[in-house]
């Protein structure tokens, strides 16, 4: 297992119960290590985690705004909200939230959200290798929020930098999975990434919207449920 996991919790007694359940589903093969608030873990400098449980409700920096700083800068790690009420679900998604627990956490559900999130991580993500600038550069799909044509360069937008490849839209497509849709001949979409579908637009996590050509609308409703 070996995983790393983090809890960022402003209540001491709740992180350590935390803690303390995490070690024991883990069975101590598990680093788990836990922070007082968004701010600390910030501080410490380390990205390099494999499941967050954080804390939605905490002085400062909420746990919602630290998830979306993390996807922002490339974090693929699994995360898992604490919170005492459901109002900001909807903001959950838009960071790939694996799920919602309430407080306090009954030790059977964290250890079934767990169970999720390690299946999860036991199955390599599907990924591409560009080659661009900064050279060969293995980017994973959840990671590519779209990509755009511009005659024959593409600028793939994702959750961290931007990469401007050297490479037609549709042979890039051709490498990628079903999770992707053209929404235009030159734009393509990760469907994972997709907030809302407009008759002439499609608006992606993290803000972005991008056309949706004519006659495409019904297809790409069809192609979302298919693929979430």
């Amino acid at each position: 297992m070996g995983w790393k996991i983090a809890i960022c919790d402003d209540d001491a007694g709740q992180a350590a119960q935390l803690q303390a359940d995490v070690t024991d589903w883990a069975h101590g093969a598990c680093a788990v290590t836990c922070f007082p608030s968004a701010e600390a873990f910030r501080f410490a400098g380390d990205t390099d985690w494999d499941i967050l449980l954080l804390d939605v409700e905490m002085p400062g920096m909420s746990g919602i705004d630290l998830a979306k700083r993390l996807r922002g800068a490339g974090c693929r790690a699994e995360i898992i909200f604490i919170t005492s009420h459901f109002e900001c679900m909807a903001e959950g998604y838009e960071v790939d939230a694996l799920h919602y627990l309430v407080k306090p956490v009954p030790a059977e559900k964290l250890r079934a959200v767990l169970d999720r999130a390690a299946a999860r991580l036991a199955v390599e993500p599907p990924s591409v290798v560009i080659a661009c600038e900064e050279g060969n550069v293995k980017l994973y799909e959840s990671e590519l929020l779209y990509a755009e044509s511009f005659l024959h360069d593409l600028v793939l937008h994702t959750t961290g930098p931007d990469y401007r490849i050297r490479e037609s839209i549709s042979a890039f497509a051709g490498r990628l999975s079903a999770d992707f849709f053209r929404t235009h001949r030159s734009y393509l979409v990760n469907l994972k990434a997709v907030v809302r579908i407009g008759r002439t637009s499609v608006l992606l996590r993290g803000g972005a919207e991008v056309p949706l050509a004519r006659g495409k609308y019904d297809a790409i409703n069809r192609a979302f449920i298919d693929r979430n």
